[in-house]
């Protein structure tokens, strides 16, 4: 998830760049100091995207340099649980494919890249699934839901998982063809109710043959009885 802060910090002016521009110097810096550092808290500096509140600026004795108070505007990336992203996938080795989403780098684990039984092809490099024929490789874009986090101090220490056995999840071709089964079925299963309702309406047919045969016999039978009677007395 992205999110804008503004961050308060006292910036560093070298002595060679006193007497330039002032805000677009501090913005250089800033940049300088900021991108890419991650706090577990509010997640990953993505970009320093503007200088707004500049104070006056101090020299340090034996420095040279000049020091503002800042207000900086700050673009961040937090990854969260069960957030859906869309990336590129950036490598594949033998236990899973890697996407970068955001300035972060997640895992897919090659038991949760899809529903079927997969084997490691070395020359894509990718994933072929031995039922579906579905291939995974670099470069492929796929949508992908994160399961785990741990942010830890560094870009590079920190840890992200995510699955793609989840309807909806993978590549577009992927979706493409799970929809055509599920269209197959439903037409099936019309047909099937459709049997279903002839073998009852059969059925109810039949049954109502069958009683009014058995109270005509019985119109029968009692008529005979009747006569039957007559001719005794």
């Amino acid at each position: 998830m992205y999110k804008n802060y503004t961050i308060t910090d006292t910036i560093r002016i070298p002595p060679a760049d006193i007497g330039t521009n002032l805000k677009k110097t501090i913005l250089e810096n800033a940049k300088k100091v900021y991108e890419g550092v991650l706090d577990e808290d509010m997640g990953v500096v993505v970009t320093v995207t503007g200088v707004e509140k500049i104070g006056d600026g101090k020299i340090v004795p034996g420095d040279g340099a000049a020091y503002y108070a800042t207000d900086i505007k700050v673009l961040m990336y937090k990854p969260m649980l069960h957030e859906l992203v869309e990336g590129e996938i950036s490598d594949v080795t033998e236990f899973g494919a890697f996407i970068k989403t955001g300035p972060l780098e997640g895992l897919i684990h090659v038991s949760q890249i899809m529903d079927d039984y997969i084997n490691y092809d070395a020359k894509l490099p990718g994933f072929v699934g031995k039922e579906t024929k579905r291939k995974l490789t670099t470069k492929d874009v796929v949508k992908a839901r994160i399961v785990t986090v741990s942010l830890k101090g560094t870009i590079s220490s920190s840890k992200i998982g995510l699955t793609m056995r989840q309807e909806g999840l993978g590549k577009s071709d992927w979706i493409k063809i799970e929809k055509k089964p599920t269209k197959k079925a439903t037409e099936k299963d019309k047909k099937k109710e459709l049997k279903k309702w002839n073998r009852t309406k059969h059925a109810e047919v039949v049954d109502m043959f069958l009683k009014k045969v058995a109270t005509y016999a019985l119109f029968v039978v009692q008529i005979h009885s009747q006569h039957s009677g007559e001719d005794t007395q």
